[in-house]
């Protein structure tokens, strides 16, 4: 086992470091690979990754592209101007309206969507705005922690949401079913925590005249109104997806497919050059680094998480929902949730639970794995990428910052919205 442990170690380092721009695709594949040879996986346990990651990889590269698309006709600065209008002046209604626009952007276009679109904007309309630094910290935090804290809702609202409904073959009506009260608690946490920790900061009037007309940003009237028409039909699809037991990738990608068509004669849009920038070693890294994590399964370690999962289920569902998303939230805070989800799935399914149980423990552990992240700068690719795009507009976060915010937000949130978890599945059962 401490050969597979070492081995996954040196392996979440470089793809957290990436030293001299090494891709993170790179760095997974290699570990795979090392893997392989070390015969701590077998080629049955690649096929088996592969099957469990390519509808999961697939959906996220296609809702990028979407969001992509999106961006360079203004749809995100239509959407986020439109908000902040609606504040009418009002600071603290500035504040909640971002963080409901957050938290919509995030249920369709998945928390990388919402943490990377959106923060850029929300950081240019606080320059229009004139607003003090700490005021437009304020505002940037909020919407990268509403980023991850409401990624619960949908199947597509998070990759390791994707991962683990795939694994569980939960469907998206179920999942929607389950978690959409449970989201709703957790943006009212979120936003109440925010509120309590920033409101000194938050200016009281604001003037909001200052800001430019939505509808001057929107750069390709066309292709905006096709998008109007796409995403309803594609959220239609989603639902279809469960009767007809076809992975949610299929609707993306023939959405994706739709707009790029659509948008080939807009002077904004490149779909060859969108196309060459989606983040396709996202498919990589999972694959390969999912081929790291069955070497942890393969030497025993989810048998042994498997059995804390069991232990959690004999103290009933409250127990068992906030031990397995705690578990998932801290694991995911110093080892990346994408692993973190896979080895917990792993470990639920070998505890050899009840239907009921094992439900709830996958979606705690979606839960967990969703807001334990924000615990440290680490937790996720996404933090890592949107501590990046604020460096170069010049907004230094320290990891020191971070981590304090992030306890102190993080842990009341998850809580509160676990415990939702278990109050809701003992209404509806699984």
């Amino acid at each position: 086992m401490l050969l597979a442990i070492i081995l996954f170690i040196i392996v979440l380092v470089l793809v957290i470091v990436q030293p001299r721009g090494l891709s993170i695709g790179y760095s997974a594949a290699g570990g795979a690979i090392i893997a392989l040879l070390l015969g701590l996986v077998s080629i049955a346990n690649v096929v088996e990754v592969v099957d469990i990651v390519w509808d999961a990889t697939l959906t996220f590269v296609a809702l990028i592209l979407i969001s992509m698309v999106l961006d360079r006709i203004g749809f995100f600065e239509w959407a986020a101007l439109s908000m902040s209008h609606l504040a009418k002046d009002s600071g603290y209604k500035l504040f909640i309206w971002i963080g409901l626009l957050g938290a919509v952007v995030a249920m369709f276009f998945a928390n990388d969507g919402a943490a990377l679109i959106l923060t850029p904007l929300v950081y240019e309309q606080t320059r229009i705005l004139k607003l003090s630094p700490k005021a437009t910290l304020a505002f940037i935090m909020t919407s990268g922690f509403i980023a991850d804290t409401t990624s619960v809702p949908l199947v597509i609202s998070n990759l390791v949401n994707i991962v683990s409904a795939d694994y569980f073959h939960l469907g998206f009506l179920s999942y929607l079913v389950h978690m959409v009260p449970v989201d709703l608690v957790a943006l009212s946490a979120s936003l109440v925590a925010l509120f309590i920790y920033y409101h000194k900061h938050i200016p009281v009037h604001i003037d909001t005249s200052a800001l430019p007309d939505p509808k001057s940003r929107i750069k390709d009237v066309r292709v905006f109104r096709l998008a109007w028409i796409i995403l309803p039909l594609l959220l239609s699809g989603y639902f279809l997806s469960q009767f007809l037991h076809w992975p949610v990738s299929i609707f993306t990608m023939a959405a994706v497919a739709v707009l790029l068509a659509g948008a080939a004669q807009s002077p904004y849009i490149s779909s060859l050059k969108l196309i060459k920038e989606a983040p396709w070693k996202i498919v990589v890294f999972s694959i390969g680094m999912y081929i790291v994590v069955f070497g942890l399964r393969n030497q025993g370690l989810t048998a042994i998480l498997g059995h804390q999962f069991h232990q959690l289920s004999v103290g009933g569902t409250l127990t068992a929902a906030v031990g397995t998303g705690f578990i998932a939230a801290l694991l995911s805070s110093v080892m990346n949730n994408m692993p973190t989800v896979l080895i917990d799935a792993l470990a639920i399914h070998h505890a050899h639970l009840s239907a009921v149980m094992t439900h709830l423990m996958a979606y705690a552990n979606v839960i967990g794995s969703d807001l334990g992240p924000k615990l440290t700068p680490i937790g996720s690719l996404a933090t890592l990428l949107w501590l990046h795009v604020l460096e170069q507009r010049q907004v230094r976060i320290s990891y020191l910052y971070y981590m304090k915010v992030g306890f102190l937000l993080t842990i009341p949130v998850l809580l509160t919205t676990l415990v939702a978890l278990a109050i809701w599945t003992g209404v509806i059962g699984a």
